[in-house]
């Protein structure tokens, strides 16, 4: 039967998978141990815990567990991840390359760089959202030390070539960051594949808690070193001191575990309740699909609605539907998606985009419904805007 409100929000958050609480719970009361207590069991217990899910996590994206640092989340890996290399490689440089769509916390992050004497460059996308590795190569300069380019956009779904653009980092000695948030258990992703240094991603993405997430750091050829951003104890080889949370990474390991034994599956499940939401409302006419209709994850569709006030839409639909204008992080602007914008959209049409964002639980169901309601509520929205009732 179907319960609302439904939930299409899945690049906002993602519900704790059942077996991930199974697997966490035993860690708050029954091995509550502080990892790094090395003199009785109780620490023991936890940090066998910890090393194990370690494992699980680094099998996700292909590399050794040696190579992964926790942290309490992407924001936390991403900010470790810029602000230490800039400081560990200052000898060579100061220059960072990214894109104009990339999160708010890698740009607020390289805004903070920029104040302290960092030069930024900033590389365009195309009307489908995608960074040419080309550019990229273009951009690169003798005091380059880091390229950082996400592997899928958080707004619009796009699939960035993080595989070409990592190569062309390797071919000029340039470190290659990617922040995989939203990548990491919805596409495969492999580090070693994809020439990756460092990359962040978020437990609570992939149907792990909150509160957690981790950093890959490449630990040879070549071997990057970062400047810890928090003292403090020396914990996560010295890059990121504070006692662990054990039950949080152990459910990130479960969580990590399972999406790679089900990536395959998942992503065919999701991506065929995102096509049919997709073709039932671009049927209506004057709907366009914002980025990349090929290159993108199998469970996002950003959609603009023409002659439609996207908040309008989005008042008319929250109540029963769990939907997004954009980025969870920057949802309350007013302000038109930078990153739409960054498509070439104008401002009307990016004011009435929607982001559909579909997950492991989303059911047809929900789908249908979504589709029906959608529909109603576009329709009366553009016979008010035929009518002048309101200006969108």
């Amino acid at each position: 039967m179907l319960q609302l409100p439904i939930y299409l929000d899945y690049n906002a958050t993602t519900p704790c998978d059942t077996r991930v609480i199974d697997a966490m719970l035993p860690y708050f009361n029954q091995y509550f141990g502080n990892a790094a207590s090395k003199t009785h069991s109780f620490g023991w217990q936890a940090e066998e815990a910890v090393e194990y899910a370690r494992e699980q996590v680094s099998d996700l994206i292909g590399t050794e567990p040696n190579e992964i640092i926790f942290t309490s989340g992407a924001t936390e890996a991403i900010n470790l991840a810029l602000k230490g290399v800039i400081e560990t490689y200052a000898s060579k440089g100061n220059h960072i390359i990214t894109s104009n769509i990339e999160h708010r916390a890698v740009l607020d992050t390289c805004k903070h760089l920029e104040k302290q004497g960092a030069d930024i460059t900033y590389v365009p996308v195309n009307p489908e959202g995608l960074v040419s590795p080309e550019q990229i190569e273009e951009a690169i300069r003798s005091n380059t030390v880091l390229i950082a380019i996400m592997a899928a956009n958080n707004e619009t779904g796009t699939v960035l070539p993080i595989g070409e653009i990592g190569l062309v980092a390797r071919k000029h000695n340039v470190l290659f960051f990617t922040d995989a948030t939203q990548a990491a258990g919805k596409i495969a992703v492999n580090v070693s594949n994809q020439y990756i240094d460092i990359m962040a991603f978020s437990s609570h993405k992939l149907y792990g808690p909150k509160g957690v997430g981790a950093l890959y750091v490449r630990r040879k050829n070549p071997r990057v070193k970062l400047v810890a951003q928090i003292d403090g104890g020396g914990h996560e080889k010295g890059m990121r001191s504070g006692t662990l949370n054990v039950p949080g990474i152990v459910g990130f390991g479960k969580a990590s575990e399972i999406c790679k034994d089900d990536l395959g599956n998942d992503a065919l499940n999701i991506s065929r309740l995102r096509d049919k939401l997709e073709y039932a409302l671009l049927n209506m006419g004057n709907v366009y699909i914002n980025g990349s209709n090929v290159h993108r994850l199998p469970n996002t569709t950003n959609l603009s609605f023409k002659d439609v006030d996207g908040q309008a839409l989005m008042r008319g639909l929250n109540k029963e539907i769990a939907l997004s204008s954009g980025s969870a992080c920057t949802s309350a602007s007013l302000e038109p998606s930078y990153v739409l914008k960054a498509l070439g959209l104008d401002d009307e049409l990016a004011h009435s985009s929607i982001r559909f964002s579909l997950g492991r639980f989303t059911t047809e169901e929900e789908i249908d419904y979504a589709i029906q309601q959608v529909l109603f509520n576009v329709q009366q929205l553009r016979k008010m805007s035929s009518a002048g009732i309101y200006n969108s």
